[in-house]
């Protein structure tokens, strides 16, 4: 396929002019992701609920729109996530890379948690990122058997955050999903490779929306040198330039000051 852009010389020449989606598009991580795949030469479909953010970033990336796709989706909505894959396919034909990077976190203890918070992290923290990756290796293994899926965890899927049992809980089950995946294809003999990038302290709006309260995320942020979203995008890049005989499992990064 025609790239879209040039190559950076990042071992990414691979992927230049196919289709990479990235959920969770709006802001932060995916849309750090979606900005870098675009100058990477790739075909970039973002969604998000917010998809007017998205159109935003695309348009000053890709004026013309031959690059890039936003597309609305609620992702707690099963139906809408086969429909968003579908829209895909119409106008590119499929998948060949899968960002999952949707995802949230709530304040919501399992001793006096609400449920309705509980279930909305299971359902696209979990549920969503399993809908996605079958719909994306269907595709894949139409498309040649060659691809990668991406599941952005957290540090969180590798000890547990004082009051964030289900949350993590959520991360714990990403990384076990992770492995599940890994061999239901080796056990296919796919080529399509798995990893998992697990961050800690990213400044987003994770941690706004995680306490309801700005003063609390800055306190967050502003305690030492966090991660930047550019610095999660970079991590991706370096998952996919990766050789084809060479999977990234778990990629866990920190902030060097970040004590847990």
């Amino acid at each position: 396929p025609k790239s879209c852009a040039p190559s950076m010389g990042t071992g990414m020449e691979r992927w230049r002019g196919r289709v990479a989606l990235v959920t969770g598009a709006s802001a932060g991580i995916g849309a750090a992701t979606v900005h870098r795949l675009l100058q990477e030469g790739m075909r970039v479909v973002g969604c998000a609920r917010r998809v007017d953010r998205v159109e935003a970033l695309f348009h000053e990336q890709d004026p013309g729109g031959e690059c890039s796709l936003a597309l609305p989706v609620d992702l707690r909505d099963v139906g809408q996530i086969e429909g968003l894959f579908e829209a895909v396919r119409q106008r590119w034909g499929g998948v060949d890379v899968l960002v999952n990077n949707a995802g949230l976190g709530h304040k919501a203890p399992l001793l006096s948690g609400d449920a309705e918070l509980w279930r909305e992290m299971l359902d696209v923290n979990v549920l969503a990122l399993c809908v996605c990756t079958r719909e994306a290796v269907a595709d894949m293994r139409r498309r040649g058997d060659d691809g990668h899926v991406i599941h952005v965890s957290s540090m969180a899927g590798h000890r547990v955050p004082g009051g964030s049992g289900v949350y993590s809980a959520t991360k714990y089950a990403v990384r076990s999903l992770t492995e599940a995946l890994r061999l239901e294809l080796r056990a296919a003999g796919s080529g399509i490779r798995v990893g998992a990038l697990s961050p800690g302290f990213v400044e987003t709006e994770f941690a706004e929306r995680y306490h309801r309260s700005a003063e609390l995320a800055q306190e967050t942020y502003s305690r030492f040198k966090v991660l930047e979203a550019s610095d999660m995008a970079d991590a991706i890049v370096t998952m996919l330039a990766a050789p084809a005989h060479m999977q990234i499992h778990d990629l866990l990064v920190r902030p060097t000051a970040q004590p847990s």
